[in-house]
C-alpha cells in the first residue's frame, strides 16, 4: 500500500508540473534529492558504527542482559499469552533493549526474529495475534533514551546543539509508548468481552441423502426404508385366502 502511495504522489506531481510547464524543477528536484540521501547516508555511517560497536561492547560486558532482566517483569505482563522460556521472550526483550539506546538499525533485525516466533505459536497463521499486534505498537511508538539517529543527522547539518533534543524525544516517545499500549490493553479487553461465535444451526445445515444399498430399491412412500418383495408362493394345495382347493383334476 505504501508503494502505491508514494507512486500516486510522484505522478501528481509529475502531471502537475507539466500543466505549470516547470517540468524542469521536478527534474533538478529529483537529482538533488538523490544526491543529499547519498551524502546524509555518509554522515549517518560514522555515527552508526559508532553506536552499532557501543552496543556490542554493552552486550559482551553483560549491559543488555541487564537491561532485560529489569524489562522482563514488564514484558511478562505485556505479552501473558507468550510462555516466558519462549525465544520470542528473548527477541523481544533484546527490541526494546535497542529501541531504548535509539538503535533502530539494531532493532529491526531483533523485531523480525520475535514476529517470525510469535507466528510459530499462531494457531490462524492468516490472522495476527495479540501479542504480535503488541510488539507492533512498542516497536513502532518505544522510549527512546539516546536518538542517536537524530543526532547524527543533526551534526551532518551543522546543529550547534545537535543534542538537545534528548530530553524532547524522551518526553515524546514516553507518551506514545503509554498510548499504544492503553490502546492495545483496550483493544484485548474488547476482544475478551466479546461473546464467542455461536455454531451453525442444524436447520440451515442442508439435507443430507441417503444411498440405498446396491440390489435394494427405495419406495416412494418411505425413501428411507428398502421396500423387499415378498417371495413367492408355490401355486399348489388350497389357497390360504380363499380356504379351498385349486389343483386341477383332470
Amino acid at each position: 500500500m505504501i508503494h502505491l502511495i508514494w507512486v500516486a504522489l510522484i505522478c501528481i506531481g509529475f502531471v502537475f508540473a507539466a500543466a505549470q510547464g516547470n517540468i524542469e524543477v521536478v527534474t533538478k528536484a529529483a537529482f538533488d534529492g538523490a544526491a543529499t540521501g547519498v551524502t546524509v547516508c555518509f554522515g549517518l555511517i560514522s555515527v552508526l558504527v559508532f553506536w552499532m560497536g557501543m552496543m556490542k561492547l554493552a552486550e559482551d560486558g553483560g549491559l543488555l542482559q541487564k537491561i532485560s532482566k529489569l524489562l522482563a517483569p514488564l514484558v511478562a505482563f505485556l505479552f501473558p499469552d507468550v510462555p516466558r522460556n519462549h525465544p520470542a521472550m528473548g527477541y523481544i526483550l533484546s527490541n526494546m533493549s535497542a529501541n531504548l539506546l535509539g538503535l533502530g538499525n539494531a532493532a529491526t533485525p531483533m523485531g523480525i526474529k520475535a514476529m517470525q516466533e510469535l507466528q510459530s505459536l499462531n494457531p490462524d497463521k492468516q490472522t495476527a495475534t495479540p501479542a504480535m499486534c503488541t510488539l507492533l505498537a512498542l516497536n513502532t511508538a518505544s522510549i527512546t533514551l539516546i536518538p542517536t539517529t537524530l543526532i547524527a543527522i543533526r551534526l551532518n547539518y551543522h546543529s550547534a546543539n545537535p543534542t538537545e533534543i534528548v530530553g524532547t524525544t524522551l518526553v515524546a516517545t514516553a507518551i506514545a509508548t503509554f498510548a499504544a499500549i492503553a490502546a492495545d490493553r483496550w483493544y484485548r479487553s474488547r476482544e475478551l468481552r466479546r461473546p464467542p461465535a455461536s455454531p451453525p444451526s442444524t436447520s440451515s445445515l442442508p439435507p443430507q441423502k441417503t444411498q440405498a444399498p446396491q440390489g435394494i430399491p427405495f419406495s416412494a412412500s418411505s425413501p428411507a426404508t428398502p421396500s423387499v418383495s415378498s417371495p413367492a408362493v408355490p401355486r399348489s394345495g388350497m389357497t390360504a385366502a380363499k380356504g379351498r382347493d385349486t389343483t386341477w383334476k383332470g
